[in-house]
């Protein structure tokens, strides 16, 4: 514990009770103002530190920890713009709900409204996509000061992973000294005389319980719950992103329905063992549009899903949609469900299955989808063409048990939703949907790697992300990360052929498609990742297995047309409906 002066004493706590909370790393952008944040925390020995240059980068990479541990990977910056750099991140955390922690340097209040150099209003920087937020106390040794510190560090963690999970902002004003300096503001006797404040208890000075939200079965709204299942003609699950369901609730679940899951790939549901004994289906974002039957009833687990062709679906069939949501939120744009449940879903999950006795579920409507499953993957299969759907099938049934999956934004989610076919293998996927930007995708991927190293990590990201975020693979050295990159190059943004702007051009292409004619390949150089251009699937095939074998990060680009692409999807689309027609 440093006690030179007051403001080392400030950063020692912080780090202490950071730690004793169960933080285990911390993301530091160099600055001047959080020096005793930064020297404090690179100096304990329970927390792992990462540096990086470029604050939005450091804040995605710290997001993608997150995302892979459930705890807080906290950020340290200078006061100023540096704070701001994090926004986009934090609104991605609030979106998400992805665990952070923001400790922003500042200067103190009385430079405030000054003209100081570098000093901005923080307070409340980030809005309402906090769970909460407060300025801390200045630096003082103080007793009581000290303990009020303790217990707002272990509180913030505690709420950062609360029943809905978020980003908690404290802004720290410091005083010069900021470096380690003894100065006389800090008595010599302060630790003997107040040992509690100095160094805390032996785990968190609060220890922050959270609750679940649990449903009473004696209820009159849950027996109207269990009715609607049990009488059930047609059911579906659906998991969409951030399901917040474990795999084993979800298989005793549908084993108790005979539903089939409906899981988009970033729920968590749509690869691993359970695809063996519960009918999980990937395809349906091409078939669904020529479905002649509607469910009745849906359970509805996680964000909204990806596939657009299923939330029209579930909109248009007059089902009655239950929406299941651990903090009661309302994640549903079409407004077309029926009832909002708010229970932990993994809990709802294991005791409808308990507690379902009997259902009517058709077995024609069960065999219809399995149909239109073998169906549909069997077609794909077959498809040779170079296009964007077919790289990332490739790398979906190429990647090997177990992986981490990441996926940008705009056409490679989609192309995962539709072109990912269930696998028994513990593929991990993860993507940032909470507000689908593609700024921070490249850092967010590396922060999920840097707490997974014991597997290959593997990014599907567009030309347009890669651009966004080439900052951020400075930290594949300065944080000893690896991974396999697949870049698909359509020379700026394949999803904007999704939009009916697409017929008038101008101003088409010129404001909306934005093609960039970037050579990429200088980004091997720059960062010390190897470089490879591949011109066909076979190319591009040989070029996947050889770098998931080996070690290092490599960047496989694969350039295609993002019309001609779009083009192909259009035509696979309408040969699936008028199969799944007959």
């Amino acid at each position: 514990m440093s006690l030179q002066n007051r403001n080392t004493l400030w950063g020692s706590v912080i780090a202490d009770e950071l730690a004793k909370a169960g933080v285990n790393a911390v993301c530091l952008a160099p600055g001047s103002r959080c020096t005793p944040l930064t020297v404090a925390l690179a100096d304990h020995d329970a927390i792992e530190t990462y540096s990086h240059l470029d604050e939005r980068s450091a804040a995605f990479f710290a997001l993608g920890r997150a995302k892979r541990t459930g705890i807080p990977t906290p950020l340290v910056c200078t006061s100023g713009t540096a704070a701001a750099n994090f926004h986009p991140a934090v609104i991605e955390s609030h979106q998400s709900r992805v665990p952070m922690l923001l400790l922003t340097a500042d200067r103190p209040r009385v430079l405030q409204d000054s003209g100081a150099n570098q000093t901005i209003d923080q307070e409340k920087l980030y809005g309402d996509a906090v769970r909460a937020y407060r300025t801390l106390p200045e630096p003082d040794a103080d007793d009581r000061k000290l303990r009020s510190l303790r217990t707002a560090i272990a509180r913030a963690v505690g709420t950062t992973m609360g029943v809905e999970p978020g980003p908690v902002h404290l802004n720290v004003p410091f005083e010069k000294p900021l470096e380690p300096v003894p100065t006389d503001d800090v008595p010599e006797d302060f630790a003997e005389e107040y040992p509690r404040a100095v160094y805390g208890r032996d785990g968190p000075f609060v220890t922050v319980t959270g609750g679940e939200p649990a449903l009473d079965f004696d209820a009159n709204d849950v027996r109207a719950l269990m009715k609607s299942i049990e009488t059930a003609h047609r059911g579906l699950i659906v998991t969409g992103p951030e399901s917040d369901l474990t795999t084993n609730a979800l298989s005793r679940l549908a084993d108790a329905t005979d539903f089939p899951v409906l899981a988009d790939p970033l729920s968590g549901h749509r690869f691993g063992t359970h695809v063996e004994r519960v009918l999980v289906c990937g395809g349906y974002d091409s078939y669904l549009a020529a479905f002649d039957h509607d469910p009745d009833v849906v359970l509805r687990f996680g964000a909204s899903p990806t596939s657009k062709t299923l939330r029209q679906y579930l909109r248009d069939s007059g089902a009655r949609q239950f929406v299941v949501d651990p903090a009661g939120g309302w994640r549903e744009a079409s407004f077309t469900a029926t009832d909002l449940v708010s229970a932990d879903p993994t809990r709802l999950a294991d005791a409808l299955a308990q507690r379902v006795e009997t259902t009517h579920a058709g077995t024609e409507w069960y065999s219809r989808f399995e149909q239109a499953e073998q169906d549909y993957w069997s077609f794909i299969e077959r498809d040779a063409t170079l296009f964007e759907g077919g790289l990332v099938y490739d790398v979906t049934t190429l990647t090997p048990d177990p992986s981490t999956l990441f996926v940008s934004n705009s056409m490679p989610v989609r192309d995962l939703d539709r072109f990912g076919p269930p696998r028994s293998a513990a593929i991990t996927t993860f993507g940032n949907r909470g507000a689908s930007g593609i700024d921070g995708i490249t850092s967010t991927a590396l922060g999920v790697k840097s707490a997974s190293d014991e597997e290959p990590l593997v990014l599907v990201t567009g030309d347009i992300a890669y651009y966004h975020d080439m900052n951020g693979l400075l930290a594949v050295s300065r944080c000893d990360v690896d991974v396999t990159i697949v870049l698909v190059n359509n020379d700026g943004g394949g999803i904007f052929h999704l939009l009916p702007i697409e017929e008038f051009d101008p101003p088409f292409t010129e404001y909306f498609n934005t093609p960039h004619n970037l050579d990429f390949e200088s980004t091997g150089d720059l960062y010390g990742l190897d470089f490879e251009r591949c011109e066909s699937r076979e190319a591009f095939r040989a070029a996947y297995r050889k770098s998931i074998e080996g070690e290092g990060t490599q960047v496989i680009e694969v350039c295609v047309d993002g019309q001609e692409s779009h083009r192909h999807r259009d035509s696979l689309h309408e040969k699936v409906c008028e199969m799944t027609e007959q």
